[in-house]
């Protein structure tokens, strides 16, 4: 699966971006004019950035989630037999789920899905120190945080949920400060709505652990005719899992697992329904926070982890009867493979490392020399580049430079346009689209990617400087202004935010020496 990593760069795709050296910048802790989707995320990158390169934290973490999925589904499942543990390692560790939202770049989301065995097993077994430590790796993200903690009020009840809503801090207090409304638009609902992959509809690709609404990021294999088939047949063998399961646990937790994994499912369908779309989108519209919910396919994870489990035990219960039992559970294993093979070779190649042109690290350290907030143009949300092909990333800016990057937060699904929250983004929309110049009191450096967008009006197709700016950097893709009348302004961290971060960080480490000091 990440076999084309041995080579050197880095993968940049959708939401994936890594970069040499992450800065480790108070927006980034606590974004001031946006929602905070990448907190405490790009806190722990940045802290790594410190001892180890970007290209190698990149591989570092995309092999541990890999390796934590295995071996998390192969302990976690209560097996007799050592085949039914690597069905159940291969069912969860290769699937539809995995697949597409690592082609979607949603890296941070997959720490979940990695820690989910882990914090189900600390759960089952009573252990909060264990607990408390996947959970703190599933948290890495909003989405992970609310995850974490519905599996830890869902399978302990209320008595160990503080610890775990600590861990959610950072991103909790970021949301209060931020300056961004916390509400979306509901536009979003229908745009992120799980979507058919093939002739067995939305649900079925659901039930099928698939669906996510980005057509970009399904592999081929996922549209073929047997995958309903195949699909279904999966879930009538789990089923038969399902009893061995609730056996071998301690009384109630399968029940509650299983409780939880169909809350996930119905809530990643809501999109797809009438009744429960305008109520999403009522939500969403007027519920700060509620845009959490807009792409519910991601909350599938607990859905797939139940899965994986009842079909590997119900691999084992046809395998004890009948006389090829080795067989049986070689075929199951390799099942999941066989219905998603190009999920090899990095999904077909998909998942291809490339390096930056050395001008972006020029341009870094302009930029480090005279720090100061810089508009990346044209206005888009994503890139394409020439040198990355055949997909689009996030703008890199917002990694790369060490100072604050104003982007377009607009996300264009198909024909649509998601209006975003920030503020600034939208004052300089307005002002770019009035035909003023980019220079504003605001803002000191401009940088202007050439061909990664469609270009934006009053950017001066001839090369010269926009009004009110002087040219510093030219090279083959970027240009880079600096603005004069720049009036600079304090831009650190809130105390708040510090202290919502050292809380998480207290609590984690108190968990990891109480899980080291011998019973």
């Amino acid at each position: 699966m990440l076999a084309p990593l041995v080579r050197s760069g880095y993968v940049l795709r959708y939401d994936m971006v890594f970069v040499p050296r992450q800065p480790l910048r108070a927006d980034l802790l606590a974004p001031g004019g946006t929602l905070p989707r990448a907190v405490p995320l790009d806190a722990l990158v940045g802290l790594s950035a410190l001892a180890v390169p970007g290209w190698l934290v990149q591989r570092a973490v995309l092999a541990a989630i890999l390796a934590a999925a295995v071996l998390g589904a192969y302990r976690l499942v209560p097996a007799r037999r050592t085949g039914t543990r690597l069905v159940a390692a291969v069912a969860y560790a290769w699937t539809p789920f995995l697949a597409e939202r690592l082609l979607l770049g949603h890296w941070g989301l997959l720490l979940c899905y990695a820690a989910l065995p882990w914090l189900v097993a600390a759960a089952r077994d009573g252990s909060l120190p264990r607990l408390v430590l996947a959970a703190a790796c599933a948290s890495a993200t909003p989405t992970g945080g609310v995850i974490a903690m519905a599996v830890t009020v869902a399978l302990t009840g209320p008595r160990r949920w503080l610890p775990v809503a600590a861990l959610n801090a950072p991103w909790l207090v970021a949301a209060l400060l931020t300056t961004a409304p916390g509400r979306s638009d509901p536009a979003a609902v229908e745009a992120f709505a799980a979507r058919a992959e093939n002739w067995g509809g939305s649900f079925v690709a659901l039930l099928g652990t698939g669906g996510i609404w980005n057509a970009h990021a399904v592999p081929g294999s996922r549209t073929g005719w047997p995958v309903p088939v195949f699909t279904i047949g999966l879930l009538v063998a789990a089923a038969f899992g399902f009893a061995v399961l609730r056996r071998r646990w301690p009384e109630g937790t399968a029940n509650r697992l299983a409780l939880l994994a169909a809350v996930s499912l119905l809530l990643a369908a809501a999109g797809t329904v009438p009744p429960t779309t305008a109520a999403l989108r009522f939500a969403v519209e007027h519920v700060p926070g509620a845009g959490l919910l807009r792409d519910g396919q991601k909350l599938l994870i607990p859905y797939a982890l139940c899965l994986a489990l009842c079909l590997a035990l119900a691999a084992e219960r046809i395998a004890g009867r009948v006389p090829a039992g080795r067989l049986v559970l070689a075929g199951f294993t390799l099942l999941p493979v066989a219905m998603l093979p190009d999920l090899a070779w990095g999904a077909g190649g998909k998942l291809r490392p490339v390096s930056y042109p050395a001008e972006w690290t020029a341009v870094a350290r302009t930029v480090a020399a005279d720090p100061g907030p810089v508009l990346s143009l044209p206005m888009s949300a994503y890139r394409a580049y020439d040198w990355n092909p055949g997909t689009v990333v996030i703008d890199p800016a917002t990694r790369y430079l060490p100072a604050p990057v104003i982007t377009d937060d607009r996300l264009r699904v198909g024909n649509s346009v998601i209006d975003g929250e920030s503020p600034a983004a939208a004052e300089i929309r307005t002002r770019l689209a009035a035909g003023s110049s980019p220079a504003d009191p605001s803002i000191h450096w401009v940088l202007v990617q050439d061909g990664s967008a469609p270009a934006g009006p009053n950017l001066v197709p001839d090369g010269s400087a926009p009004a009110g700016l002087t040219l510093v950097h030219r090279g083959p893709t970027l240009t880079l202004y600096r603005n004069p009348g720049y009036l600079p302004s304090p831009s650190r961290a809130p105390a708040a935010v510090l202290v919502a971060y050292l809380l998480a960080a207290t609590v984690a480490a108190a968990a990891l020496i109480r899980r080291s000091i011998p019973s």
